[in-house]
């Protein structure tokens, strides 16, 4: 099993903290990961991207120049990843951002309106972590309860409160990407 996974997005959109919680998730389930930060100097609004690296067998090289996964949270780093992703690859999509189709035809693609379903579970924030419990059911890179326990370690103690959100979050995401692996298998 290996996956390189791309997130990218504005900084305050919870990249960072997505690439976070797939590492030390990574990490309870004795894998091999490595996550390395890219950000502008901006606090909130920059730029931000963060590439993990998940696998079964000891990692090369950390960088992640060809994902098997992106993830886009907005449409500028959509235009500017999707080339990246290899064949076969998968693209998850922020369609409450980004109102563009994807290029690619050799990829498989998920649109989900991250943000709007957020919004309907009273947290704007955690629309990374409806995409990231779609990422889970599509690739089964690391499980949910990994991601879970995870969220003790990325969230501060104070924030702790914010958990049950994150996981109503998560299972929402990966009861959508059922929905799709249906449609797609039908």
């Amino acid at each position: 099993m290996f996956e390189g996974i791309l997130i990218a997005g504005f900084g305050g959109q919870g990249v960072l903290s997505t690439g976070q919680l797939l590492a030390y998730a990574g990490m309870m389930e004795d894998k091999h990961v490595a996550w390395i930060p890219s950000y502008g100097p901006e606090m909130r609004g920059g730029t931000a991207n963060c590439g993990i690296t998940i696998s079964d067998q000891p990692i090369s090289s950390p960088v992640v120049s060809e994902p098997t996964v992106l993830i886009a949270m907005n449409r500028p780093s959509l235009e500017k990843f999707e080339p990246a992703v290899v064949p076969g690859g998968l693209i998850l999509v922020n369609s409450s951002l980004i109102n563009i189709k994807t290029k690619r035809t050799d990829v498989r693609t998920v649109y989900m309106p991250a943000n709007d379903l957020a919004e309907e579970l009273g947290n704007s924030k955690v629309a990374n972590n409806i995409i990231l419990g779609a990422l889970l059911e599509l690739t089964g890179v690391v499980s949910a309860d990994a991601v879970l326990e995870s969220l003790k370690k990325v969230l501060p103690p104070k924030r702790h409160n914010l958990i049950p959100v994150n996981a109503e979050a998560l299972e929402k995401g990966r009861e959508l990407a059922c929905k799709f692996k249906e449609k797609k298998s039908s």
